[in-house]
């Protein structure tokens, strides 16, 4: 399951955001502040390929993959200090896979920005700061008790040590991990301290309706601008078409995105986005009690895949039965492509590749 954190300055739209993608109804005002408690939802992932397999097996349930999305209060400069609520949230999202970002990328006279006006760039840096400070207490902690094992020759210590040096430094100065430049073995050794930037970012760009479907705004561009080089994202949506949107059936929503002249719902777009950040694939497994997606990553074996079925198994793996999602379709099911001989019995070494249809065999 990908699991995503909403960061963000106060009344940039992240609970409205929140609250289209869930429709958990979270409290969204113009106010600063208005989310105190952190808020939790669950959003399945779009994916025409599940219902199309589900048309040929009938299965009795269809279950799609799903992204957790975890909303908090809005942070505001000094966080780290207590300013507004301070961040004593953020510990909410250091369990998630990816940072979004909200920035607001437009003026509105109506709706209160923290801030007096909008303006990316320092949004931005204003939120990566407070993270950054966030971390820095946390990783100042943990050197400091790290530290004392390295002087006691404790070997996981030295190993330790270099990472959090180097993790200190960059913080100290309050820049992020994400362009610190640290080496992988670095990131890694860090890994198990969730720092909140060391996790890949997205960064979801509240625009006017008017930008969706035509030309970038000067706001919009000039957080393109801020971001560029880095190993992120930009995802444009309108907080104010995602909540129309969440209030309409589902049969509805199309036509009114084309009225609009746009391709797709911000929330596809952001969940795509996560994707293709974290390097995520979706395998599926079908059968007559259920047709369901699942989430790998790429690169991952028939083992590994079948261990987010269930731990046993990856333990008891014999074989993986696989089809393509493409021949699953064309040839009507597991009888149609067994019968045409486009079922593969794949070994523990086969990477599964994305839109895999999957029957494990295993044995505990």
């Amino acid at each position: 399951m990908l699991r995503l954190g909403i960061v963000g300055l106060p009344n940039v739209g992240k609970s409205t955001l929140f609250n289209a993608l869930t429709a958990a109804k979270a409290e969204a005002a113009n106010y600063p502040f208005c989310t105190v408690e952190p808020n939790v939802g669950m959003v399945e992932v779009p994916d025409p390929r599940l219902d199309k397999l589900a048309e040929i097996v009938l299965p009795k349930r269809t279950v799609p993959a799903v992204v957790q999305f975890v909303d908090i209060a809005g942070l505001v400069k000094g966080a780290s200090q207590g300013e507004g609520l301070g961040n004593k949230f953020l510990q909410n999202i250091r369990e998630t896979d990816a940072i979004v970002h909200v920035i607001r990328c437009f003026a509105d006279d109506d709706v209160t920005h923290v801030m007096g006006q909008p303006d990316p760039a320092r949004d931005k840096e204003i939120i990566e700061l407070e993270l950054a400070l966030s971390d820095l207490a946390t990783v100042e902690k943990r050197l400091d008790k790290v530290k004392r094992a390295a002087k006691a020759a404790d070997k996981e210590a030295l190993a330790e040590l270099p990472a959090l040096e180097a993790a200190n430094a960059a913080l100290s100065e309050g820049k992020p991990l994400w362009r610190a430049g640290l080496s992988a073995d670095f990131l890694e050794k860090l890994g198990g301290m969730q720092l909140l930037t060391a996790k890949p970012v997205l960064y979801a760009a509240n625009v006017t309706d008017e930008e969706l479907s035509g030309e970038e705004g000067t706001y919009l561009k000039a957080l393109r601008e801020a971001v560029a080089g880095e190993h992120a994202e930009v995802v444009p949506f309108s907080a104010k078409i995602e909540s129309e949107l969440s209030e309409l059936p589902a049969d509805e929503r199309a036509e009114f995105l084309a009225s609009l002249g746009i391709e797709s719902a911000g929330l596809d777009r952001l969940i795509r986005a996560g994707y293709s950040l974290l390097g995520l694939d979706t395998y599926f497994t079908a059968g007559e009690q259920e047709v369901r997606a699942w989430t790998i990553h790429k690169g991952d074996t028939a083992p590994k895949a079948a261990a987010v079925i269930h731990t046993d198994f990856e333990k008891g793996f014999i074989r993986a039965e696989t089809a393509s999602f493409a021949d699953f379709v064309s040839l009507g099911g597991w009888k149609g492509a067994k019968e045409k001989g486009a079922v593969r019995s794949e070994g523990k070494e086969y990477v599964v590749q994305d839109g895999d249809v999957l029957l494990f065999r295993f044995n505990v």
